[in-house]
């Protein structure tokens, strides 16, 4: 594999040509291996993607991350997105060097001197470093980011250190409700909780893509990670509210945060996966008034799992259990 130096040094020459942004339905898109994420990349998204970070601190109380880490001395991020996490782990982890990595150079530029931006992609099968060289990998919210999340953790895998730890935050976007308050799904058209729909007609748009994406993942990455070789993998599992309808103060601010998150992501996730199933512009958009709707309705108790989960590679020696 190529030295690592020079690997980096080729990947930041890339940004100049991966920063003529192509523009589409009112947003801009990545251009690095164009296509292969379907979701904006510009201020808006950004903005929203800030928003959602703090929203996920207040679902994991305050925490950055739960593997327990000591000193570590290098940090990856794999789909950073604004960069908002590697820049807040750098106060925590002073003398450790976090890079994170994105289609994207869309990262400030500002940031603390233990921190680093890439354009990389990782589902390239050579990454840029050597193995076993990071102490923590981390993602979040990368459904429909990649054809193959497992082939991610595999990799990861190979370049964490003996006894390093990767760990994975994401939404199962399956809507759940546990007092009969949301209308049943109905596989042979559309529900009256258009929210319910959104949702499935995501997951159909994410097998029709060249090559198809995962959409629903967070409930699989535990068993992914024993499957790849990771062993004291665990799971926390966390319930957020679509809104503010939870009699719970804490759940009915969440609540609070996400109905705001998801107003401001829904075009942004909506257009090219409705487009990939053939839908017109014309028909989304009265389609979204219906999904906006439901996201705003306080008598359905809806909700979705968060979860989060860590996995450890094993030192020479010791056996998966």
């Amino acid at each position: 594999m190529p030295q690592e130096s020079n690997r980096q040094d080729d990947t930041q020459s890339l940004t100049a040509s991966v920063t003529d942004y192509p523009t589409e339905h009112g947003r801009r898109y990545h251009r690095y291996h164009e296509g292969s994420y379907v979701y904006p990349n510009d201020e808006q998204e950004l903005d929203r993607l800030d928003m959602q970070h703090h929203m996920i601190k207040l679902v994991n109380d305050g925490r950055l991350f739960f593997a327990p880490i000591h000193s570590p001395t290098r940090i990856l991020d794999i789909g950073t997105g604004s960069g908002i996490w590697p820049i807040e782990m750098a106060s925590i982890f002073p003398e450790a060097e976090i890079t994170g990595t994105d289609l994207s150079p869309v990262q400030p530029t500002e940031v603390p001197h233990n921190v680093h931006f890439l354009v990389d992609d990782a589902t390239e099968e050579d990454w840029l470093w050597d193995a076993d060289h990071f102490d923590l990998i981390h993602t979040a919210h990368m459904i429909g980011s990649f054809p193959s999340f497992k082939d991610v953790l595999r990799k990861a895998f190979k370049h964490l250190k003996p006894g390093g730890y990767m760990e994975c935050h994401e939404f199962d976007p399956k809507l759940k409700c546990d007092d009969g308050t949301m209308p049943p799904e109905n596989p042979d058209g559309f529900c009256e909780y258009a929210l319910l729909d959104w949702v499935d007609l995501n997951i159909r748009s994410s097998q029709v893509t060249n090559p198809p994406r995962q959409f629903r993942i967070a409930h699989r990455i535990a068993r992914w990670m024993k499957e790849v070789g990771f062993v004291d993998v665990q799971e926390r599992i966390s319930k957020v509210p679509t809104n503010p309808w939870s009699d719970d103060p804490h759940l009915r601010t969440i609540g609070r945060w996400n109905e705001q998150n998801w107003l401001e992501a829904l075009s942004g996730w909506s257009y090219k996966p409705l487009l990939a199933l053939g839908w017109s512009k014309p028909e989304i958009e009265v389609f979204l008034v219906d999904v906006r709707k439901s996201i705003q309705n306080r008598d359905v108790h809806s909700y979705m799992d968060f979860y989060v989960v860590t996995g450890r590679k094993p030192r020479p020696g010791e056996q998966a259990s």
